[in-house]
């Protein structure tokens, strides 16, 4: 990695609002930045929301245009959904939907010359508030990161939404975000450049912190709460966790092994169903190993993440460290010349990733059978 240029930056979307039938103020917020906004959305979205959105837009003045999204976000799809803004003359495009549709219309927006506001539907990852887009490629294995410069317009989330999705969503984002305070601690606490290039300020480190105090204090309930379709104030707290900490944490608090891991494991086609948290959840125990934290620490982190319902083992990926020929895969992937993991303060090499990745599955087993949680066994694609 480069090293940090001198200077400390904090980047966030530029209005941030969320609760229970927020979805009604898109129109009343967007009004002001746009005359002819497009709406990105894939169908199974636009089945439970067009309407609010449609009649959010009417009650503003606005027409509702969409463009459907086509699944993936890939350079080809941005490049297709750019065009359509261009010729529909949008002045505003809104991503209406889960990561993929979120970073496509962040991406699209920018390559196209306007503003963009985000409406996500789940709470799966951080990607919403940032100003990065993570782009795949059709097979969808990560090809690369794109730095858009600037943030969205807006975040708008609607907690119901987030109540009503499968559970797997909220879990996932918690992954997500639990990484956030364990790399910044580990990349911008010590000085190591964010994916900006500049270094770490105090409130970034401070958002990383306060998403994981947020989080250990409130997943448990917010996952019960979910699974009933309640909005409650734990919801809303690790909503925020999630999508807005979390995000403020990763721009301005920085990467490191967690998401590297999670790049080398896209190369893996066993983990192609699993959503980006629960692979992120592996990298980050393997980000605790690496860190040389304390049994205890580590061992801890298993345990909760494992009740929380996300992959703490090889296992329920689909991998096995008897299959070396994958592991050695991943493993290269993870330490490309490019990747956050060389935030790390000595030469991290395919074996030492491979050795950790061993370690996490035996520790994971030794936990569970130490504290009475479940065997680990392959998960199912649960989108």
């Amino acid at each position: 990695m480069s090293e940090p240029r001198p200077f400390r930056s904090f980047v966030s979307p530029s209005r941030y609002v969320q609760g229970a039938g927020a979805i009604s103020l898109l129109g009343e917020l967007i009004a002001p930045l746009c005359a002819s906004p497009v709406i990105l959305a894939d169908n199974n979205v636009w089945g439970f929301s067009g309407d609010a959105v449609t009649e959010s837009l009417r009650k503003a003045g606005l027409d509702e245009v969409r463009i459907s999204f086509g699944g993936r976000a890939t350079d080809r799809e941005i490049a297709s959904v750019s065009s359509q803004l261009t010729e529909r003359g949008a002045d505003l495009v809104v991503g209406l939907g889960g990561g993929s549709t979120l970073d496509t219309a962040k991406a699209a927006g920018s390559d196209a010359g306007i503003p963009w506001v985000t409406v996500p539907t789940t709470a799966s990852t951080d990607a919403p508030g940032t100003g990065v887009a993570v782009i795949y490629t059709d097979e969808g294995v990560l090809d690369h990161f794109r730095i858009l410069g600037r943030n969205p317009a807006l975040v708008l989330v609607d907690s119901q939404y987030v109540a009503n999705a499968p559970v797997s969503f909220l879990i996932a984002g918690i992954g997500d975000a639990l990484s956030t305070w364990l790399e910044a601690r580990a990349s911008g606490g010590a000085g190591r450049a964010l994916v900006s290039g500049f270094q770490a300020p105090a409130t970034g480190l401070a958002a990383a912190e306060l998403s994981w105090t947020i989080l250990r204090e409130n997943a448990l309930q917010a996952i019960a709460d979910v699974k009933e379709h309640k909005v409650t104030p734990a919801l809303d707290n690790v909503i925020e966790a999630n999508i807005l900490l979390s995000g403020l944490g990763f721009e301005a608090g920085g990467l490191s092994v967690a998401h590297s891991v999670h790049n080398g494991l896209t190369v893996a086609e066993q983990t192609h169903g699993l959503q980006h948290g629960e692979k992120v959840n592996i990298g980050s125990i393997v980000q605790l190993i690496l860190d040389g934290a304390p049994d205890s620490e580590i061992n801890d982190f298993i345990s909760f993440t494992t009740r929380v319902g996300l992959p703490t083992s090889l296992t329920e990926l689909g991998l096995s460290i008897q299959d070396t020929e994958t592991l050695n895969a991943v493993a290269r992937r993870t330490t490309l010349e490019d990747e956050f993991v060389h935030t790390m303060p000595f030469t991290v090499t395919p074996q030492i990733i491979v050795d950790a990745l061993t370690e996490v599955e035996t520790r994971s087993r030794a936990v569970r059978e130490r504290e009475g949680l479940p065997a680990p066994v392959k998960y199912e694609h649960r989108r």
